[in-house]
């Protein structure tokens, strides 16, 4: 398998699966219904951990451009295979989506809430205000980013024991649990353009009842936050600790 097919791959089964778990809960007559933010989080939390399990050994997982601008930003990832990545990305994020539609096809009807239908899809804040919306943006995706840089070093997990390759993912995961339970609910935590730009395309051009706008004004604030902050994060890993090598 490609670097591009892994990107592709990884990116849907993490929208598949997070989105997935978004739709069962706020979606009518599903048997998840109003299982709250717990359920929600804990879902995007494996939905990231199957999806770099998947692919972390043939494209070392990015599964966002934010990750991919990241590392190319400090010299971690090369600069000419970022576009493949981002195109992978976006393209596994909008299949993610249509396949999250397919297997809740007879519930979008019976769901009289478009915001409902809208969050299946892509993120909205709790309370509209673009520059407080960045910041949380920026500020979830900085941590993404160090954490992930972190998670990496041979100080916590020692390349070639397999400890690192059997774990890393699970903390990933995990990471993105903690940062869905502490910084997610100013605005759903997108911290991932793919996640939230590609879906929001898929919400806009499928065929879906009642499912009302798909608020392209809020649109640029899960793209720009989580560029910003996941470059500002790596900057700031690099200058306070060595960063390992990442494989790609």
């Amino acid at each position: 398998m490609s670097s591009f097919l892994a990107e592709v791959l990884g990116t849907l089964i993490l929208v598949l699966l997070g989105n997935g778990v978004v739709a069962n809960v706020v979606l009518g007559q599903t048997k998840g219904n109003n299982g709250g933010w717990i359920v929600i989080t804990a879902g995007w939390a494996f939905a990231v951990t199957i999806a770099v399990y998947c692919t972390s050994a043939i494209s070392g997982a990015h599964l966002n451009p934010a990750v991919t601008l990241a590392m190319a930003s400090i010299g971690k990832f090369d600069w000419a295979l970022v576009p493949s990545y981002l195109a992978a990305q976006m393209l596994g994020g909008f299949l993610g989506a249509v396949l999250v539609w397919l297997a809740y096809l007879p519930h979008w009807k019976v769901t009289p809430d478009a915001g409902a239908k809208h969050a299946a899809f892509c993120t909205t804040p709790a309370i509209r205000h673009p520059i407080s919306n960045l910041l949380c943006e920026a500020i979830g995706s900085a941590m993404l980013v160090i954490g992930l840089l972190a998670i990496l070093t041979p100080e916590n997990l020692v390349p070639g024991t397999g400890f690192d390759k059997a774990f890393s993912p699970a903390l990933v995961g995990i990471l993105v649990w903690s940062i869905g339970l502490s910084l997610g609910g100013p605005t759903g935590y997108a911290i991932n353009p793919a996640r939230d730009l590609a879906p929001r395309l898929a919400h806009a051009l499928l065929p879906i009842s009642g499912k009302g706008s798909s608020d392209w004004a809020y649109a640029w604030i899960p793209v720009l936050g989580p560029i910003l902050g996941g470059i500002a994060g790596a900057l700031l890993y690099q200058a306070l600790w060595f960063v390992p090598t990442l494989q790609h």
